[in-house]
This record gives structure tokens, C-alpha cells and sequence, in this order.
């Protein structure tokens, strides 16, 4: 089952572990969804998920983060993906669109989380001492 873990989601970025912890709340949501409810909760994590990733992109900015286009890339590229599910969806291809959630956007987001998140909370931090 999908659930936040303090100890390996949260990187202690107050500006960013509550957006994280919505986001794996949605996946989880998403993930133990009946049928019927699937689209609509796709739809609500695609949303959540242009909002996190526009609220990201603000926090790189506003502390220097040197790996902008990389990171930016990660997001589009996920948003993208998520895209192509809708139209998935359209033509009746939920099967997919369930391992995905479960399987690839989990597996996207600890490594994303472990790499690109985890030096952006770094930047923060370091520019929030200086």
C-alpha cells in the first residue's frame, strides 16, 4: 500500500514535505480507487501535480537551484506521461494506467525525491543560512 513515510519521504523542507505528502495521498488515493472514480482522481492528481511542480519551480528560483532545466525536465516529462494516460483512459486502457500509478510514478518519485528534491531542500536550506 502507497502511504507516507516520514523517514523516507520527508526532507525536512517545510517548504516543500507537505506538497510531497499530497502528492503520495493522492497516489495513494488514486491507486486504491475503484474504476468509477479512477478518471476523476487522475484528473485531481494531474492538478496537484502542476501545482507542485509551478510551486518547484518557484523554490529553484528563489535560492539559485543550479539544476533548473534538469529538474524541469523531470516534471515535464512526468506531466507528460501523466497526459498520455488520460488519453489511455479515453480509449479504455485502465490497466495500464493502474500500473503505472502503482509501479512507475512510485518508482519516478522515490528516485526523484532521493536525487533532484534532496538538493533543492539542500539549497534551500543553504540559502535560508545565509
Amino acid at each position: 500500500m502507497v502511504q507516507w513515510d516520514e523517514k523516507r519521504h520527508a526532507l525536512g523542507a517545510p517548504e516543500m514535505d507537505p506538497t510531497h505528502r499530497e502528492f503520495v495521498e493522492a497516489v495513494a488515493a488514486l491507486a486504491a480507487s475503484g474504476d468509477e472514480a479512477f478518471v476523476g482522481l487522475l484528473d485531481e492528481l494531474v492538478a496537484h501535480t502542476q501545482a507542485h511542480f509551478e510551486h518547484e519551480g518557484r523554490l529553484m528560483r528563489a535560492c539559485g537551484f543550479p539544476a533548473i532545466p534538469e529538474h524541469e525536465g523531470e516534471h515535464a516529462r512526468v506531466l507528460a506521461d501523466l497526459e498520455h494516460l488520460r488519453r489511455g483512459l479515453a480509449a479504455g486502457r485502465i490497466h495500464f494506467a493502474r500500473h503505472y500509478v502503482k509501479e512507475g510514478l512510485l518508482e519516478w518519485f522515490s528516485n526523484h525525491l532521493a536525487t533532484m528534491d534532496a538538493a533543492l531542500a539542500a539549497c534551500l536550506r543553504y540559502s535560508r543560512e545565509r
